[in-house]
């Protein structure tokens, strides 16, 4: 009953106190991204603050980012079990990959252009590629210290990542090769990726990739990188092999 009365008194002073004119706009715009009204404006500082070359700004948000990967993966897990419930753990583990991945989530970052909310864009420190991912976990991270997981929940599910957004990826393929490999390893037979590095006349170096199934080469591919090269070549076998095969198998939904 204490805690509530000290909570209830923080909140109110919260409200009372002047906002500057970058809360002001903080406020007002993460107010339209989740449909309802924030109450400490500290915890989406912090999620949209970056680290800085000054040793006097330590608050960043890659703490907020670590929590906001936990509760995010929370709901999701949630909403596939209940959603899915004849699926096995294998297609429920795929699915929340799709939804997960670093790829998936820089895209809902830059949707909703989280970057436009950053604290401190002047310090001098140089945003990584995938900092729109970063942000759309912390803002998850936020939203759950400052409105309570029941709320974050509804508007993870209602706002940021709908279940709509959610079914069209359920026929998305993130790696070709680890497709590949989980149904080799089911079919009990053997796929090898063999990559070796070619120096052009152009003095351009190009990564060209040979797959093998058993003893036979089922198709190669060429690229700037090793990783991409291989993915590249595994997508060219699974079209290959899915032509013979039902590699992809889908669970029907409620």
């Amino acid at each position: 009953m204490e805690l509530q009365k000290y909570f209830s008194k923080f909140l109110i002073k919260q409200r009372k106190r002047k906002l500057t004119d970058r809360e002001y706009f903080l406020t007002t715009e993460l107010n339209k991204i989740l449909g309802i009204s924030v109450r400490n404006i500290d915890f989406y500082q912090e999620a949209f603050s970056i680290k800085s070359s000054s040793k006097n700004h330590d608050v960043n948000y890659e703490r907020l980012e670590f929590l906001g990967d936990s509760v995010l993966g929370t709901i999701i897990s949630c909403h596939l079990f209940h959603t899915y419930p004849k699926a096995n753990e294998g297609y429920m583990t795929q699915m929340k990959s799709k939804i997960v991945n670093r790829k998936n989530l820089n895209k809902l970052g830059e949707d909703l252009k989280l970057i436009s909310l950053l604290q401190h864009t002047n310090s001098g420190v140089a945003l990584g590629e995938n900092i729109s991912g970063n942000l759309f976990e912390a803002l998850i991270g936020a939203i759950y210290l400052d409105l309570q997981y029941d709320t974050c929940k509804k508007i993870v599910l209602e706002r940021l990542l709908t279940p709509e957004e959610i079914n069209k990826l359920e026929n998305k393929i993130v790696s070709y090769k680890g497709l590949l490999l989980e149904w080799s390893q089911k079919k009990k037979i053997h796929i090898k990726y063999e990559t070796m590095e070619e120096c052009h006349i152009n003095k351009s170096v190009i990564f060209r990739c040979n797959v093998w199934l058993g003893n036979e080469k089922l198709t190669n591919a060429s690229e700037t990188s090793k990783k991409k090269a291989e993915e590249k070549a595994a997508q060219r076998a699974f079209y290959i092999l899915n032509k013979k095969e039902n590699i992809l198998g889908k669970p029907k939904t409620l």
